[in-house]
């Protein structure tokens, strides 16, 4: 059968952790690090009522410590919380070590404002002396149930205008009172950019707060501007920018100038001073704020980009001492929804500069500038020419033949109106010198083409890349000796964070939309790189809110209400139990599962009524972008009917529910696939499709008896077509990860390493830093997006199966851990590491001298099992070496 670890001859276990020690010595050595509340370091701007607190264990020195319980202690003294003074300390109740970590109860209610202490304290599962954490700190906002004195406010001009709309405010600061600390709560219906007294409050800060269905909910954000207050006189300013809130121009296919929400941009704020004898001030939008749109924002969209006028710029006005005497009162607008909620995902952040890596000029009125690598945000611009002239920079993935630049692969879906180009942001100068960042809009791009009205000079210095996105902190690395799986590992990634916008997008530059299933299909790549509980969160609320009242969702979410039609359908909706599913199983946090349960429970219902005859639902998009051979859409559509009721069932376990009318559901629809979609005599499934075989493996609809059968199947196929991919989305979930289950990994690398299409490193081969929408770009660039995530689980099959990293679901959140590596031929080294909520697992092998040396790390307070061809072997926390 040709197994890919069926030549191991030996196994040698070698202890690295050191000699025992005494058992109650063995607590003392130890460390309690890596403190969060809600997965955040000491945040601010908490309104959670029963925040979840998480730590890990560090080791000082040899031990294999098992938590035997926990206690959190929490108070607003930080001296009472040292000394443990009981009056004034909240403890939890003492939690087992069966518990992932500490959720507030309902017996303490945290107050709006305050700062909060807290430590845990752990004892070993012997009960031996207790160690006690550092302490941490979070502070509360506005806990929900505290109401707003702000209103919300804009300019009064019609929300078709598309002047943005500027806000001022002035305020005195008595020079007698110190201040202890200041605190700006903000939310804008789209977007703002703020600052106090001149200097920026969120000058890194992109496109806050994030999107959402903004009649359903709104996000606002806290910041600390402490250090921005003075004495005297002091003024808020913001511009307030349109997003996805106003889209005034109908440029795009998706209707959001259509959208239910659409109004005039809007801002809500508190300026929260308090002063060191307890006292306070609140400074609120409302309407005795100064508002105009005479500004040099001319216009901003989502699609197309910002267009700035310099010579409309109005010196001094971000400054205390400005008059605004001539500005009118800002007008009092409709709170856009009634739930308004602090923002904890991850804002939009920029990550780092790009300097161009080569300019070429066409005459000296156009540049075309590379910035070497595909990516996210914007360019600033700093120039100095004649008043007047009218520069545009327009973004794109691609080059003419004659270094100009190609957008036919990207302005497809677009509709140009006059001023409003695509991808294209532009400034129009006042003489003086300048620089312009663009401040609400965003686009993907390698290369930009720059066009000025009059002759300019341009070099390199002139133009710098601000490469933002979500900022997800990375906790994911691999590497291995085969350089081209590196390089396809890092375009994977680059693609994933491009897409990584406050939602899960399917492409950052003609469409910026959360594409279901491109969500679901790389759930493993994100969190296997990126801690990213606290985003899908987000977007799971997002989800909640999409759901119509007859138990739709659309393809894109969130949605103006473009994408509910039956073309898309239930493999795309699968993402309501897929993400949840994987947050459960990579944080052992049943959170989303609970929030999400209703909507899923209402979801299936509604796929109830949709059942032909036989029980099937049919409908929607299948194996998208395939390179030839379509699997049959109803097949797919019907496996992952069957999956929604299987992780229904698991979600009901999960919340101690009864689930067994999903459960039973789930056997009735497999008993179903296999009657209609299964050949007995070929052991192939629908029309024998690599995908059709892999995902029914994948899913568990195979008969045991027939799993290896169908598997061999699925190899014959694959040899068959001498090594070579022939799929779409599902497959490039599937078929690699089901060769490589049963048997076949050396089948699965020969496939992940070809160079030649359709491949993964046919792309690398081509220059591309990030993964394409197909898998052979159309000769007339139709439809072929240079940078989607959707086929790039790859990047989590090198994690997964080369280096053998794996959570174990009847233990989630790595509880207990599955080392399974893949020794295939053709790789000499293999190292992967991912920083999981336990803490650090690494799993490295290296061939030498005639063997391999397996390296694996694993968390304390855990274990692990190490799975080589048929042996397992069970492990603790600390860290081992093997001898194959």
């Amino acid at each position: 059968m040709n197994k890919s670890n069926s030549t191991i001859v030996f196994l040698l276990l070698v202890a690295l952790s050191g000699l025992l020690v005494l058992q109650s010595c063995q607590i003392q050595k130890l460390k309690i690090t890596k403190l969060r509340c809600d997965y955040m370091y000491n945040p601010i701007g908490i309104d959670a009522a029963s925040p979840r607190f998480t730590w890990n264990y560090e080791r000082i020195s040899s031990s294999d410590f098992k938590q035997g319980y926990v206690q959190l202690m929490l108070s607003k003294d930080k001296y009472a919380l040292e000394k443990e003074i009981s009056d004034d300390v909240w403890c939890s109740k003492v939690l087992s070590t069966e518990v992932p970590f500490v959720t507030m109860d309902s017996s303490y209610v945290l107050e709006p404002h305050t700062v909060y202490y807290w430590k845990v304290i752990v004892k070993d599962k012997n009960g031996a002396k207790k160690v006690l954490s550092p302490i941490n700190q979070f502070e509360t906002a506005f806990m929900k149930n505290l109401r707003w004195q702000a209103k919300w406010i804009s300019d009064n001009e019609d929300m078709n205008t598309s002047l943005a709309p500027m806000l001022r405010k002035s305020f005195e600061i008595n020079s007698k009172k110190q201040i202890e600390k200041a605190r700006l709560y903000i939310s804008a219906a789209g977007y703002y950019d703020v600052s106090i007294n001149g200097s920026p409050v969120s000058e890194n800060i992109f496109l806050a707060p994030g999107y959402t269905h903004y009649d359903k909910r709104n996000l606002y954000n806290t910041y600390d501007v402490t250090p921005l207050i003075k004495h005297g006189t002091n003024v808020i300013t913001s511009v307030l920018g349109n997003g996805f809130y106003n889209a005034f121009a109908p440029v795009a296919t998706w209707n959001f100038e259509q959208a239910r929400w659409r109004n005039r941009a809007s801002m809500i704020s508190e300026l929260h001073i308090t002063y060191k004898d307890e006292t306070k001030d609140i400074i609120v939008t409302d309407s005795t704020w100064k508002v105009s749109s005479s500004g040099p924002y001319l216009r901003n969209n989502i699609y197309s980009g910002d267009t700035y006028d310099a010579n409309k710029e109005i010196d001094g006005w971000t400054k205390p001492i400005f008059d605004d005497s001539m500005w009118e009162r800002a007008r009092i607008m409709e709170a856009p929804s009634e739930n308004l909620l602090a923002e904890t995902e991850p804002k939009i952040k920029k990550i780092k500069e790009i300097k161009p890596i080569s300019i070429k000029s066409f005459g000296d009125t156009v540049f075309v500038y590379d910035f070497g690598v595909n990516m996210t945000g914007v360019c600033q611009l700093k120039v100095r020419c004649e008043q007047g002239t009218r520069i545009e920079m327009q973004h794109g993935e691609l080059l003419n033949s004659d270094g100009r630049l190609e957008m036919r692969n990207l302005d497809i879906y677009y509709k140009p109106l006059p001023g409003l180009a695509f991808q294209t942001d532009v400034f129009i100068s006042n003489g003086r010198s300048c620089v312009f960042t663009p401040r609400f809009s965003y686009k993907g791009f390698q290369y930009v083409e720059v066009r000025s009205s009059r002759p300019i000079h341009l070099d390199k210095a002139n133009i710098t890349a601000f490469n933002f996105h979500s900022d997800l902190t990375r906790v994911g690395r691999f590497s291995c000796s085969n350089e081209l799986l590196n390089r396809i590992w890092e375009a994977a990634n680059q693609s994933y964070l491009c897409n990584i916008m406050s939602i899960p997008t399917d492409c950052p530059q003609r469409e910026k939309n959360g594409w279901t299933a491109d969500a679901h299909v790389t759930m493993d790549l994100g969190l296997l790189n990126f801690d990213g509980i606290r985003f899908y969160e987000k977007w799971i609320d997002d989800i909640i809110d999409n759901q119509t009242e007859d138990g739709r969702i659309s393809g894109i979410i969130p949605s103006s209400g473009w994408g509910y039609d039956d073309w898309i359908g239930p493999v795309w909706d699968a993402a309501m139990f897929i993400v949840p599913m994987s947050l459960y199983n990579y944080y052992g946090d049943s959170q989303s599962i609970r929030k999400i349960y209703n909507t899923c429970e209402k979801y299936l219902s509604y796929l109830a009524t949709r059942e032909d005859n036989d029980g099937c639902v049919t409908y929607g998009i299948g194996d998208w972008v395939p390179y030839k051979t379509q699997t049959p859409t109803e097949y797919t559509t019907l496996c992952y009917y069957y999956l929604d009721n299987l992780y229904m069932s698991q979600f009901s376990d999960v919340l101690g529910r009864d689930g067994k009318k999903y459960k039973d559901k789930a056997e009735k629809l497999k008993n179903i696939i296999n009657r209609k979609y299964l050949d007995l005599h070929k052991n192939i499934y629908a029309n024998g499709s690599q995908t059709s075989l892999a995902i029914a493996l994948y899913l568990g609809i195979v008969p045991r008896e027939l799993e290896q059968k169908v598997a061999d199947n699925l190899y014959r196929i694959v040899k068959e077509n001498n090594g070579y991919l022939d799929f779409g989305v599902i497959g490039s979930k599937t078929v690699l990860r089901m060769l490589s289950k049963y048997g076949y990994a050396e089948i699965s690398y020969q496939m992940a390493s070809k160079e030649e299409e359709p491949s993964w490193g046919a792309w690398v081969k081509k220059g591309f830093t990030t993964m394409p929408e197909t898998w052979t770009l159309s000769p007339e660039f139709r439809d072929a997006s240079i940078n989607h995530m959707f086929l790039g689980d790859i990047n989590a099959w090198m994690y997964n199966v080369l280096a053998g990293i794996n959570f174990d679901s009847e233990n989630p959140g790595f509880k207990h851990i599955i080392i399974q590596p893949h020794f295939v031929e053709g790789l000499n080294w293999v190292k992967g590491e991912y920083y999981s909520v336990k803490g650090l697992i690494r799993s490295e092998w290296k061939r030498m001298e005639g063997h391999v040396l397996l390296e694996v790390e694993i968390p304390i307070n855990t274990t692990a099992t190490i799975e080589i061809a048929d042996q397992k072997i069970p492990v603790s926390g600390g860290k081992h070496a093997f001898k194959f």
